[in-house]
């Protein structure tokens, strides 16, 4: 009884190996953009995705209305966390303020948070354009600021019309609605 067990384990072991599974990172875009702000410290919260641009295989659309994933390019990680990153680093090149993820890497809490609700992030194969819509909100606690919420939509033409030119459009969306939430945070 053994033996069909081992072979069994071998042959499963043996079917992973061939299989080559690709995955696609976002590229870092810098930005140019430097803003005072006037906080000295924000924190992004886990940045809330679409199902369909939370899962790891990319999606894209194929037809007006119609998302597809075909299963073999996936994301280099969860998606929400990349973004979620992606924006943090952002905003921290950006603003002359402490920028971090949460849960809060730092002693204390911080002045403002920022939460970013996506409901849009998809490349389409139709247009050639990526497009990231949703809305953000910046919150402060125990500090003078204001509470903001704010709708964006950026629309950017994507280098190739498939999910490689999509995920490149992707890094240059996140850096716009990086810069458009530092822009709230200036002084």
């Amino acid at each position: 009884m053994l033996k069909p067990t081992l072979a069994l384990a071998a042959l499963a072991i043996a079917a992973a190996c061939g299989n080559t599974l690709t995955r696609l990172d976002v590229p870092v875009v810098a930005s140019t953009l430097q803003v005072n702000a006037s906080v000295s410290s924000v924190m992004v919260r886990s940045v809330s995705l679409p199902t369909y641009a939370s899962a790891e295989e990319i999606a894209l659309e194929t037809e007006p209305g119609v998302i597809t994933s075909d299963g073999k390019l996936l994301s280099a990680d969860d998606p929400s966390r990349a973004v979620t990153l992606s924006l943090t680093q952002s905003l921290d090149g950006i603003l002359d303020a402490t920028v971090g993820p949460d849960p809060w890497p730092f002693a204390g809490i911080p002045d403002v948070s920022v939460d970013v609700r996506v409901s849009e992030m998809l490349g389409s194969a139709v247009t050639g354009t990526f497009r990231l819509a949703g809305q953000y909100y910046i919150g402060g606690d125990g500090i003078d600021f204001a509470d903001r919420s704010r709708t964006f939509a950026y629309t950017i033409p994507m280098p190739t019309a498939d999910v490689p030119g999509a995920v490149a459009a992707q890094g240059t969306a996140v850096v716009q609605l990086a810069e458009e939430i530092a822009r709230q945070l200036s002084r």
